[in-house]
């Protein structure tokens, strides 16, 4: 499997920043990092074996983010307005730097997915559903799709736009209904321990796409499947294996 690690200095976000890409052809998938994760988790925890048979077949190639995290949703030492205020400019790090990255140099003129888990798949659907003229999927598992856990009742315009569960149920723009509708959007989440804000969120999400007519696959495990790698590493390569990366 062919591995390269990118490290470049951030405008956006003042720093440097380090991804890796795993595989030279097929369909980019743009990994998020859980709560506080680096780039090189998923490798560590197997993730990228679980998926190895698509790469080496070409099928994917992974492009694994950092996070900052602790600058930004998780960072308790700021008020809740600077730490939006830091996931904006983490967002536009994924958009104007890592994006312009993949299209030129990774796999130019191919639409994205999204994917992550815990806070990662926070970031792969509020991503997906910020800009679906770049991501026509998302494979969120054990995602939240709201900042109340990290932000507590603060809410302003940027953490609208950034709470598919705020945003979705009154969104009426046409344009992005449509994308979303010809789009593959994926929502997993267990039932056992340590899931029960994520599937909360699953259930309400679910509602919010019915009544829009956009058309998403929600799929809730057993009562034994737990907010872990160990269950993750099942549900990657389960939905990557049936659908459709052209």
């Amino acid at each position: 499997m062919k591995v390269k690690e990118i490290k470049s200095f951030s405008d956006h976000l003042s720093q440097e920043m380090t991804l890796r890409v795993y595989g030279s052809g097929g369909k980019p998938i743009v990994v998020f990092p859980t709560l506080k994760g680096r780039y090189f988790d998923f490798e560590n925890f197997d993730m990228v074996n679980s998926v190895e048979d698509l790469i080496e077949k070409g099928e994917v190639i992974l492009i694994t983010v950092d996070s900052v995290d602790e600058q930004s949703l998780a960072n308790e030492e700021v008020s809740p307005a600077r730490r939006i205020l830091r996931h904006e400019e983490y967002d536009q790090y994924i958009i104007k730097e890592v994006v312009p990255l993949v299209q030129k140099e990774i796999a130019p003129r191919r639409k994205m997915f999204t994917t992550g888990c815990d806070l990662g798949g926070f970031h792969a659907a509020n991503t997906f559903f910020r800009y679906p003229d770049i991501f026509n999927g998302t494979i969120s598992l054990s995602g939240l799709f709201g900042l109340q856990k990290f932000l507590g009742g603060f809410l302003n315009s940027s953490v609208y736009f950034h709470s598919p569960l705020r945003l979705l149920p009154n969104l009426t723009d046409d344009w992005y209904l449509e994308k979303f509708r010809q789009s593959q959007i994926v929502v997993c989440v267990g039932q056992g321990k340590w899931e029960e804000g994520p599937l909360a969120n699953a259930h309400a999400l679910e509602q919010v796409l019915n009544k829009k007519e956009i058309p998403a696959w929600f799929d809730y495990w057993g009562m034994d499947v737990d907010h872990d790698w160990v269950w993750w590493r099942k549900q990657f390569p389960y939905f990557l294996n049936r659908l459709d990366l052209g």
